[in-house]
């Protein structure tokens, strides 16, 4: 880790002999883990140099028009997001292919997707840790086989999920188990965390890099057959701006390698749950991680 560190260090040394002047528009979308980024990202860069705006805060497409259209040259986004909501592809690929094939599809709209971090913001169930520890669960599989196996096990569930050709009937098809539907409760997926936290459920659809994962003591099972769309966390920058300061794509994928669902988790918490300001979150992931 000391080794890293001091070869980022050194990379934000000489990132910020190269780039000094260049002038970069982050973006952001309106919610904690964007926001977090984009204030990161916008730190990180003013460290090397950049003269930044971050113009956080946007609606998903919003941002993303705005990335096409020349007036965002940097955000975060999901692979997945970019997949289906903006390139309209329906089949279930992997998230090798996944990240492949947006890094194709955008390429022709002059976005480059760099190195994704190992961070995937994408649908996952949950459990109590204790619990999921006592009942031997730590797999989707393994809780397939506590539901066949007789086990009494309620679910709480948005609603969207529950209904979606691609949710819950064919994630019990792909696992091969049957909930009755007097074990599913349907709710909002902010009411989700607390239901599971205070013993209301014992399994919850949850986001793989929510803060309350950590703060509430969830273990996230793992989704070993690969059901779930992948949706890592990439930075993508446009093609232009990348030509212009070709040195920014060592930068950001420094960044981007340092990130995962356990880091993303604990910084959307220390901001929702222990409500630090996302200012001082970044900065000081930034100065721990010898970036700033």
């Amino acid at each position: 880790m000391k080794r890293l560190m001091t070869a980022l260090s050194g990379l934000a040394l000489a990132g910020a002999m190269t780039t000094a002047a260049a002038e970069i528009t982050v973006g952001g979308k309106n919610f904690t883990e964007q926001q977090i980024l984009s204030n990161m990202t916008s730190q990180y860069l003013e460290g090397l140099g950049y003269d930044v705006e971050n113009r956080a805060g946007m609606g998903s497409a919003v941002l993303r028009q705005a990335q096409e259209n020349g007036q965002i040259d940097l955000y975060w986004e999901y692979t997945g997001t970019s997949l289906i909501n903006y390139n309209d592809v329906t089949e279930r690929l992997g998230p090798e292919e996944t990240y492949e094939r947006v890094k194709e599809l955008d390429a022709e709209k002059g976005l480059v997707w760099l190195e994704p971090s190992a961070a995937n913001n994408t649908y996952a169930l949950a459990m109590r840790e204790a619990d999921a520890e006592e009942r031997g669960i730590a797999s989707l599989s393994d809780l397939a086989q506590a539901v066949n196996d007789g086990e009494e096990l309620t679910f709480a569930l948005n609603a969207e999920f529950y209904a979606r050709e691609d949710g819950w009937r064919p994630l019990q098809q792909a696992y091969d188990f049957r909930v009755s539907r007097d074990d599913v409760k349907r709710m909002d997926s902010g009411l989700v965390y607390p239901a599971l936290r205070d013993g209301d459920v014992e399994v919850g659809l949850v986001f793989a890099t929510d803060g309350r994962i950590p703060a509430f003591d969830f273990r996230v099972l793992e989704d070993d057959k690969g059901y779930f769309p992948a949706y890592a966390l990439t930075p993508v920058v446009r093609q232009e701006t990348l030509e212009a300061n070709p040195e920014l794509a060592e930068q950001m994928n420094a960044l981007s390698s340092l990130l995962d669902d356990e880091t993303m988790a604990e910084l959307n918490a220390r901001v929702d749950v222990e409500r630090e300001t996302i200012e001082d979150v970044a900065q000081s992931f930034l100065e721990e991680n010898e970036l700033l």
